[in-house]
């Protein structure tokens, strides 16, 4: 049986070539080397009038009644309090860790939220007292709120009001569950697959002993035509949301090939494609109840060319119809999870990050209305295209200043590590793998990253530099920190390795071409030895931002000590050296407008 791990290997391959490839010939910079850009590196092409949805931080659908504080926190969660806000239309409660500021710090104007990586949750922001990036900014007198967007940490979809404290602490539960078993256990990449992924495009189903003539009842015939006009409804109606139409053919197109191959080299094969071809039609007409009647028709034509061939009694096609019904279900079962992860990055930022900002603000009044924000990885480009997208319609984000932290809108110009995604940027493998269980995953290769024979160790590269973070840290952040990454939210990010950078979801708003109309103070900082953000990847964003608004820096020394991507937030220096840095930006932009006019006067 093809499993995901046919296409994790194919993953982990280019990762490891990647890998063969010397960190040492990128840009060289001194710990924390600090410069303003040119302005001749500020040149930026206009796009054409790009057609966009309104979006406003003020916009987000929220109802800031639909919240809860949670009296009893899970274990998982080290944070002060935990708080959470509902999105309005989608289902989802966010879950927001709080940290309460120092009493004996300096007061500070505004609230500072903090934004995860793709596929991560609080954790990674709180690995320990001695390391922890969300306490070292409440000690320094930040009201510090950390953002789990839907499908991350203890981020919820559909508890009701009086059931979030105890789904939080099932969910808690369930991921110390998990690190526990990896710490006792090896489990194997494709045992970790096969709890997520039933199906593939050559599913195998046993055979049965039964006479290949003997031909089905009313009753299962019946049954087998409603699974295939279900299966064709939901590709036409469902898909035509998650996908555009031309990714939509493709998936569609890979359920008939599935089929098809039980029909190989035989005299029924033309009659079937003959079907096909009318199904494919209807699937992408505008769904009404006579199309739905007419694909209803088509899938009993289609059951009947089943029958025929099981009465032939070729021995190809003995179990024809149990195959078929074994097809149609492995089908269903990837089609329940696209549709179960059913969001990209243009959810996150536009409803997410903007339902979490209001609440922020609710709770906290700062009396400009604004907050500090500091986003890693994904969590950094979230922060950027919020300013590319209010810049383009000219409104307020909101924002007093941004910290972004090994985060760029642009990364063809790197040999980023994050070039692995790229195969699932075809769309036919949003139904081979239509989601990446990103936790599951480096779980199970945890034990052959930090045992001997080490084989996997070069992913421990790709998160720590070496003798950058202490072993239990590096075991807790990989264990406890990640999460399952949608296939849709994928397609949209591999947007970011084709020329122009990320775009949003209907492909015709680039955001790293908008970003110069901000004027939101931004610190951009990278770490020398980044794999999955190289420092051109970084600079390739910052270089487009007014050089009044944008101070770059890069940590790490040509002889050591190096930063890799997560050093930056947890690595053993970043206490001394990248905290206080941030600190010092953030204090920069900390006042409020009413005190900057009166100190004018």
């Amino acid at each position: 049986m093809v499993m995901l791990h046919s296409d994790i290997r194919s993953a982990i391959h280019l990762a490891s070539t990647f890998r063969q490839s010397s960190p040492h010939a990128r840009l060289s910079a001194a710990r924390a080397a600090s410069f303003r850009l040119p302005l001749s590196s500020l040149a930026l092409t206009a796009s054409a009038a790009a057609r966009v949805r309104a979006f406003s931080t003020n916009e987000a659908g929220t109802d800031c009644g639909a919240v809860e504080k949670v009296p009893s926190k899970p274990p998982i969660c080290t944070a002060d309090e935990l708080h959470y806000v509902s999105v309005n239309n989608s289902g989802w409660r966010l879950a927001l860790w709080r940290y309460h500021p120092s009493p004996q710090a300096p007061p500070r104007n505004h609230p500072l939220m903090l934004l995860s990586g793709v596929g991560t949750n609080a954790v990674g922001y709180d690995l320990s007292p001695e390391s922890s990036f969300a306490r070292y900014m409440c000690g320094q007198g930040f009201d510090t709120w950390i953002l789990e967007v839907r499908g991350a940490g203890l981020s919820m979809e559909g508890s009701q009001p009086n059931g979030i404290e105890q789904s939080a602490h099932a969910i808690s539960e369930q991921m110390v569950a998990t690190a526990e078993a990896a710490t006792d256990t090896i489990f194997t990449i494709t045992e970790q697959s096969t709890n997520v992924y039933s199906g593939s495009p050559e599913s195998e189903v046993a055979v049965t002993k039964q006479d290949p003539t003997e031909i089905a009842t009313v009753s299962d015939e019946s049954r087998l035509v409603s699974k295939l006009t279900d299966t064709f409804m939901r590709i036409s109606e469902k898909l035509s949301g998650f996908l555009s139409e031309g990714q939509s053919k493709s998936i569609s197109a890979k359920f008939f090939d599935q089929i098809s191959r039980l029909l190989e080299d035989t005299f029924l094969f033309e009659r079937f494609n003959e079907i096909r071809g009318k199904l494919s039609s209807l699937m992408e007409a505008r769904q009404n109840s006579a199309v739905a009647s007419q694909i209803r028709d088509l899938s009993q034509k289609l059951v009947n060319v089943i029958e025929e061939a099981q009465r032939s009694v070729s021995p190809q096609l003995f179990d024809l119809q149990e195959r078929l019904t074994a097809t149609i279900e492995d089908f269903q079962k990837q089609l329940d999870l696209m549709i179960k992860y059913d969001w990209d990055f243009d959810n996150y930022l536009e409803e997410d990050v903007p339902a979490a900002m209001e609440y922020i603000r609710a709770q906290t009044k700062p009396k400009d209305g604004k907050v500090l924000a500091i986003g890693h990885s994904m969590g950094g480009i979230l922060l950027y295209a919020m300013l590319s997208r209010c810049g383009y319609e000219g409104k307020d984000p909101g924002l007093a200043a941004i910290v972004t932290l090994a985060s760029s809108l642009d990364y063809t110009s790197s040999n980023s590590s994050l070039k692995l995604l790229l195969p699932f940027a075809d769309p036919a493998q949003a139904l081979n793998v239509p989601v990446v269980p990103l936790g599951a995953l480096l779980t199970a290769t945890y034990p052959l990253s930090s045992r001997p024979p080490y084989v996997m160790s070069w992913l421990n590269h790709m998160i720590s530099a070496e003798d950058m973070m202490h072993p239990e840290l590096l075991k807790k952040l990989v264990l406890n920190n990640f999460c399952t990454i949608p296939a849709k939210l994928l397609l949209q990010l591999t947007t970011a390795f084709r020329e122009r950078g990320l775009c949003d979801r209907s492909g015709t708003f680039f955001y790293k071409e908008h970003l110069h109309k901000s004027n939101v103070p931004v610190l951009a900082i990278s770490g020398d030895r980044d794999l999955i953000c190289p420092i051109e990847a970084v600079y390739e964003t910052v270089k487009v931002i007014p050089e009044s608004l944008v101070t770059y820096k890069v940590f790490g020394e040509p002889e050591g000590p190096h930063y890799a991507h997560y050093d930056l937030v947890g690595g053993r220096l970043a206490v001394d050296q990248v905290y206080p840095c941030i600190v010092q930006f953030l204090s920069r932009h900390d006042s409020t407008d009413t005190e900057v006019h009166e100190s004018h006067h």
